[in-house]
């Protein structure tokens, strides 16, 4: 019977297999292990998946037997000396994917013109607190400075949303120009003669 690996469960599984199989900051050994998955869905069969990778037959049908088996996690290190991983890569990538997502809670125009949210008591940005909260929701167990150490290490920044600046809404009236007239105006410093070393 030829060995393969078994479909992705979900989208989610799959984007984070092909993720990880390009990954340049990820460990090398999981990059390979989602790299032997990525190639086995391409049709590649188990000597051809060796010969590219430069591995044994005997690694290969491991790795692939682990992942159908337990998913993910399976392409995580077996074990052994050291001290464990407390997340592991999968984990990372979902947390990581999870910035890319629209906050639950912020408000989208809809076709109707109305202003709706998927969830009205969640965040409407995220925020390492938002974001670790979301991570637990999906059974991550991360804290807030976990989350901050992952996004800085994948490089990931984003920017707070300034909601207030723009509108649709044509009944919507910007702000008026600048502070209250009654704020005093500062006089203009004293000039001081300019100089030239050069004279």
């Amino acid at each position: 019977m030829v060995l393969r690996a078994r479909p992705g469960r979900d989208e989610s599984e799959q984007a984070v297999v092909h993720r990880l199989a390009s990954a340049r900051r990820a460990p090398k050994d999981v990059v390979e292990r989602c790299r032997m998955v990525e190639l086995s869905w391409d049709g590649w069969l188990v000597p051809q998946i060796a010969d590219e990778l430069r591995c044994s037959q005997k690694t290969v049908r491991r790795w692939l037997h682990r992942f159908n088996r337990l998913g993910l996690e399976g392409l995580e290190d077996l074990g052994g000396q050291g001290r464990k991983r407390r997340i592991t890569e999968a984990e990372r990538s979902r947390i990581v994917g999870l910035v890319k997502l629209t906050p639950p809670g912020r408000l989208e125009v809809q076709p109707s013109n109305e202003m709706w949210a998927a969830d009205e008591a969640g965040p409407s940005e995220w925020t390492l607190d938002a974001l670790a909260a979301a991570a637990r929701d999906l059974g991550i167990e991360v804290s807030r400075s976990q989350v901050r150490r992952i996004l800085l290490a994948e490089g990931v920044r984003w920017r707070r949303t300034r909601s207030w600046t723009r509108s649709r809404d044509a009944d919507f009236e910007g702000k008026g120009h600048g502070s209250s007239s009654s704020t005093p105006v500062r006089p203009p410093g004293r000039r001081s003669a300019p100089t030239s070393s050069g004279r």
